[in-house]
C-alpha cells in the first residue's frame, strides 16, 4: 500500500509524468480496439495510430493551456470560437499530413500514390468527418480528466484553506477567553488578599489547578467532558471563596458518556453567570447549573438570579465568543438560547452532534 501511495504522490506532483500515463493509455486502447475492427498487425497499428499522436497532443495542449484559459475562462467567446475552428482544421489537417507523408510510407506495403500537402488542406469533407473526430476523442477524453484533477485540487486547496481558517479562528477566540477568565479571577484574589483573608492561599491553590488544565489540557482542539467538568468544580470552588454563604450554587450531572469537546467552552459559559449574576447581584445570588450527556449528545445548562427589570440589552463578549467558536466546530448541529424568565438568566446549549470532522 505505501508503494501505491507513493506512486500516486509521484504522478500529482509529476505533470509530465501524468501526461506520459495519459498517452500510453490512449495508444493501449486505441491499438487492442484497431486489432479488433480492421485486423492490421500490431506493427501498422503501431504506427497509424502513434502518428495521430503528435496532432492529439498540441491540440490538447493547444485548447487546454491557450483556448480555454486565455479566452474562454475570460469570457473572449468569439475569439474563443474563432480559435477553435482553426484548431479543429489544423490539427486535423496535421494528422492527414503526418498519416499520408509519414506513417503511410513506413507501415504501407506496396505502390500507393500519396496526396500533396494542397490536396490534404483542401480535402474539408475527409478532414472533417474521418480525421477530427478521431483527433478530438482523445482531446475531450484529456480535456476532461484535467480539468476534473483541476477541480479536485483546487477543492483540496480550498479545504485546507478553510480547515486552517478556522483553527486559527478558533485560536484567535481561545486567545480572547483566557484573559477574559484571567482577569476575573485575579480580581476576586485581589479582593481577597487586601482584607488579609486566610482564604486566600486557598483561592491561590485552586487558581494553579486552574491554569495547569488551561495551560497543558486546552492546546487540543477537544478535551474531555470530565477534564471539563474537573475544571468547572474548581472554578465554582474558587468563586465560593469570594462570596461566601450568600451565594447558592448547584451543579447536578448526568454523564452517560464522556465525549470530547472544545476547551473552556463551558467554564465561558459558568463564567459569564458568576460575572453577570452573582458579581450584580448584592443580595443571594442563586446559579444552577447542569449536564448531561448521552452518547453523541450534550445538555448544558446555566442560570442565574437577575434583577426584576433586567433586559438584555446586548450578548456578552464572552457569549459572543462561544457562539462564534460554537459555529466554527459544530456549524449546524447545536442549538444556543439565551432568555430572561421569572427573575433567572438561562443559557441553555445543546449540541446534537458532538463527533464533527
Amino acid at each position: 500500500m505505501n508503494k501505491f501511495n507513493e506512486v500516486i504522490s509521484f504522478f500529482q506532483k509529476n505533470r509530465i509524468a501524468r501526461h506520459i500515463l495519459f498517452w500510453l493509455c490512449v495508444v493501449m486502447v486505441t491499438v487492442p480496439k484497431g486489432l479488433l475492427e480492421h485486423h492490421e498487425s500490431v506493427f501498422k497499428l503501431s504506427v497509424y495510430n502513434t502518428s495521430f499522436l503528435v496532432s492529439q497532443i498540441l491540440a490538447s495542449c493547444y485548447f487546454a493551456y491557450f483556448v480555454i484559459p486565455k479566452f474562454i475562462l475570460t469570457r473572449k467567446y468569439v475569439v474563443a470560437a474563432l480559435l477553435s475552428f482553426l484548431g479543429l482544421y489544423f490539427f486535423s489537417a496535421l494528422a492527414r499530413i503526418v498519416m499520408v507523408h509519414i506513417a503511410e510510407p513506413i507501415a504501407r506495403e506496396g505502390v500507393f500514390v500519396q496526396e500533396t500537402i494542397v490536396q490534404i488542406l483542401s480535402d474539408l469533407e475527409k478532414l472533417f468527418i474521418h480525421y477530427m473526430p478521431h483527433v478530438y476523442s482523445a482531446v475531450l477524453v484529456f480535456l476532461f480528466v484535467k480539468y476534473f484533477s483541476d477541480y479536485r485540487k483546487v477543492k483540496e486547496k480550498d479545504l485546507k484553506f478553510q480547515k486552517e481558517k478556522s483553527e486559527n479562528e478558533l485560536k484567535m477566540l481561545k486567545a480572547q477567553l483566557n484573559p477574559h477568565f484571567l482577569f476575573n479571577t485575579l480580581n476576586n484574589i485581589y479582593t481577597l488578599a487586601l482584607s488579609n483573608s486566610p482564604k486566600t492561599a486557598a483561592s491561590i491553590g485552586k487558581l494553579s489547578e486552574i491554569l495547569d488544565h488551561v495551560l497543558y489540557k486546552c492546546n487540543d482542539k477537544y478535551v474531555a467532558l470530565s477534564d471539563e467538568i474537573e475544571l468547572l468544580e474548581n472554578y465554582i470552588e474558587l468563586e465560593k471563596l469570594r462570596y461566601d454563604e450568600r451565594l447558592k450554587v448547584t451543579f447536578e450531572k448526568e454523564l452517560n458518556s464522556n465525549p470530547k469537546i472544545p476547551p473552556l467552552i463551558l467554564l465561558s459559559l459558568v463564567e459569564n453567570a458568576f460575572k453577570h449574576g452573582a458579581g450584580e447581584d448584592s443580595g443571594s445570588p442563586e446559579i444552577n447549573i447542569k449536564v448531561v450527556s448521552n452518547g453523541n449528545e450534550l445538555f448544558f445548562l446555566v442560570a442565574n438570579t437577575v434583577s426584576v427589570d433586567y433586559v438584555v440589552k446586548k450578548e456578552s463578549i464572552g457569549l459572543s465568543n462561544i457562539r462564534k467558536q460554537l459555529d466554527l466546530v459544530y456549524l449546524d448541529f447545536y442549538d444556543l438560547n439565551v432568555e430572561v424568565k421569572d427573575n433567572w438568566f438561562n443559557v441553555e446549549l445543546k449540541i446534537n452532534q458532538l463527533e464533527i470532522k
